[in-house]
């Protein structure tokens, strides 16, 4: 190993397995030169000899930020999910060591995340962001096998009885957001996702009209969760012909590409203080309206997820004799015949008409008493 000069700058000179290495160490000190030869050597002696350079473990805050920047191509809304979860996971680990964490930890957490109301499905999406955090430092296969999910409740769901229906109906009508009515009935008459009302363009739309209404129509589903829901197609209700007659005149779509629920605002105006819509931009859906569901929900006195419309729509197919499984999977985009049972909320009513149709008719118990009497008295006759 050899120093010298080129100027004002050090450079190093050493051979290594047979090849020169003539490096400039970029300092005027023969000191940091020094150092920095040596350091370039080891570099080597490293590299040839495979050993793995050992990284130092980030706090949990930085980790999650880094994983998350791996996940490009993730869509929005589970870009979204996963911030969540991991500023909820950040309050927890947030200062401490990645590799610090264990399983005990994480079933402290799950204990912790119930504790205070959250759903085991919530808290299960937390920990399986957990996962994908530790497992990208490769600290998740040793503890694998002892952390256990929590138990989900799948059947969640709710079928709307026509008496709530009417509730609810009656709550919308009278909220101030102008577009909860439409997106209610056009749910609950068609079983759409809320993702799917939300990207509904015009051109989806397929509409007969006369004399300046919405007589029939249908609209394709062209995105959808599911495979088999994508580019489904659903005919209208006579009600949602009618609601959107008068939806479609006051937000004026044109174009095949505008949304049928614009991003609008909601103001108040006039002496009346009365609710309207301005700054309506129909090249932009919708953001929310969670908020206005729920406050209708307060005022009919009831409370049903907005899910719970898709649900009320396959519950009532499914009550109907006449209308086959295939045909709601057709109509609602299911792929399996659990997703179908998980939906179908058979009401009791309807259980009962079904056992009823297995009850013999009047006429056959008739016929099957008088035999049965007609042996009861030749038994008591006496012989002669």
């Amino acid at each position: 190993m050899s120093l010298y000069k080129r100027g004002n700058v050090w450079w190093f000179k050493f051979r290594f397995c047979g090849q020169p290495i003539r490096e400039s160490a970029k300092t005027e000190s023969k000191t940091l030169a020094r150092d920095a030869e040596r350091s370039r050597r080891r570099e080597l002696e490293i590299a040839v000899n495979r050993i793995p350079r050992r990284e130092r473990m980030p706090l949990f805050s930085f980790a999650a930020r880094q994983w998350l920047a791996t996940k490009g191509a993730l869509a929005e809304k589970s870009r979204k999910r996963y911030k969540q979860c991991i500023e909820e996971l950040k309050a927890e680990f947030g200062t401490r060591l990645v590799c610090d964490i264990s399983a005990q930890d994480i079933a402290s957490y799950q204990q912790k995340r119930i504790e205070a109301k959250k759903a085991p499905r919530t808290v299960n999406y937390e920990v399986g962001t957990l996962r994908g955090i530790l497992r990208h430092f490769g600290l998740w296969g040793p503890i694998s096998d002892r952390v256990s999910h929590l138990r989900e409740t799948h059947d969640v769901g709710r079928s709307v009885p026509k008496e709530h229906e009417d509730k609810l109906l009656a709550a919308v009508q009278a909220s101030r957001a102008h577009a909860l009515l439409p997106l209610f009935i056009l749910s609950i008459d068609s079983g759409l996702r809320a993702s799917e009302v939300r990207e509904l363009r015009l051109g989806q739309l397929s509409l007969q009209w006369k004399d300046g209404a919405i007589t029939s129509g249908e609209l394709i589903v062209a995105k959808s969760k599911t495979e088999a829901g994508t580019g489904r197609t659903v005919p209208l209700t006579s009600r949602a012909c009618a609601i959107l007659t008068l939806w479609l005149s006051r937000v004026a779509c044109k174009s095949p590409e505008d949304y049928v629920f614009p991003c609008h605002e909601v103001g108040i105006a006039g002496n009346k203080r009365e609710p309207t819509m301005s700054h309506v931009d129909s090249s932009r859906p919708i953001a929310s309206w969670k908020t206005a569901w729920y406050n209708a929900c307060g005022a009919a006195g009831l409370r049903y997820r907005w899910h719970d419309l898709r649900h009320t729509f396959v519950s009532r197919l499914a009550e109907n004799p006449n209308v086959s499984e295939g045909t709601i999977r057709a109509l609602a985009g299911h792929v399996s015949q659990r997703m179908l049972q998980r939906y179908s909320h058979i009401r009791v009513q309807a259980k009962r008409a079904a056992i009823a149709t297995l009850e013999p008719q009047p006429a056959v118990l008739a016929a099957t008493a008088r035999p049965a009497a007609s042996a009861s008295q030749e038994s008591t006759r006496k012989p002669s």
